[in-house]
């Protein structure tokens, strides 16, 4: 049932989901607006308990109606979780301005694109659009890529797994966007997420490794795996980069479709094996 959803959730999500009406994110910002104290406790005991709510939704189901109920919260999981939503419409609406040399508006995007991570002050236009596309692989990682990897891997336990998953991700861009560094780092969550996304980057970086010019993504890549203290973002972003170094890196319009462009192979090469394990794994 895990690919048979998954391959649903993606068809749906490239069709129709456009917004924020169908992303989690979005449905969490009730709960989040009533918390006013950040530590790390707090950040396990809410994720926690979204993700009980979850197991004992799905428990409640088992075996109802030859389990139709049970595949109808599977999905509606999976299109809550997987897919970026408005973040895609920050995005385009980067493109038009760009392409229209609407500076104002072309930074009042990149800002929402760059807003886990930022950019560096003072920083030129080469290093500007640099910044810009390993934002824009970051955000297939964290709302394709790593969900993909939880549901996958979660097995029977995968909706609950991505559900927490995508909690610390909205928790998180929360946090970025309304709140302090200093309360953001009270809260823990950066440390978590470094914890949580240690293997599923590593899992990802051998596909743009692969991608891209592998004499040069190799060797870091197998570097990477003893690196516990470099953040996840830079592990993936140094890694995609080495696929990206022929493409364009001066157009403010060409230079970010570049990182998409290459984040979405990366994420058709991994469905594809996941297919294709499933598969295996199935009829052997």
């Amino acid at each position: 049932m895990t690919l048979f959803t998954l391959l649903l959730v993606l068809i749906i999500e490239r069709l129709f989901k456009l917004g924020e009406h169908w992303q989690l994110d979005h449905r969490l910002e009730v709960v989040f607006r009533r918390v006013t104290r950040f530590s790390l406790t707090a950040t396990l005991a809410m994720t926690l308990a979204v993700m009980l709510v979850v197991w004992l939704l799905l428990e409640a189901l088992e075996g109802l109606f030859f389990n139709l109920p049970l595949l109808v919260v599977w999905i509606l999981i999976g299109l809550l979780c997987i897919g970026a939503g408005v973040v895609r419409l920050h995005y385009h609406a980067y493109l038009k301005a760009a392409s229209r040399d609407d500076s104002h508006a072309r930074d009042a995007m990149a800002s929402e694109l760059t807003l886990i991570h930022g950019v560096p002050p003072d920083c030129d236009e080469r290093e500007y659009l640099r910044e810009l596309q390993n934002a824009l692989l970051w955000i297939n990682y964290r709302f394709y890529l790593a969900p993909l990897f939880w549901f996958v891997v979660g097995g029977e336990a995968g909706p609950v797994l991505v559900c927490g998953y995508a909690f610390l991700r909205a928790w998180q861009t929360w946090l970025a966007r309304h709140h302090t560094p200093v309360e953001r780092l009270r809260s823990g969550i950066d440390g978590v997420l470094h914890v949580v996304d240690w293997i599923p980057v590593r899992l990802v970086g051998v596909a743009y490794a692969l991608i891209g010019h592998g004499e040069k993504a190799l060797p870091a890549w197998f570097a990477s795996l003893a690196d516990r203290h470099t953040s996840q973002f830079h592990v993936l972003t140094q890694l995609a980069q080495f696929s990206l170094a022929q493409e364009p890196h001066l157009d403010k319009v060409k230079t970010p479709k570049a990182a998409v462009s290459m984040a979405k192979k990366a994420t058709l090469v991994i469905v594809v094996v996941v297919a294709l394990l499933t598969i295996y794994g199935t009829l052997v």
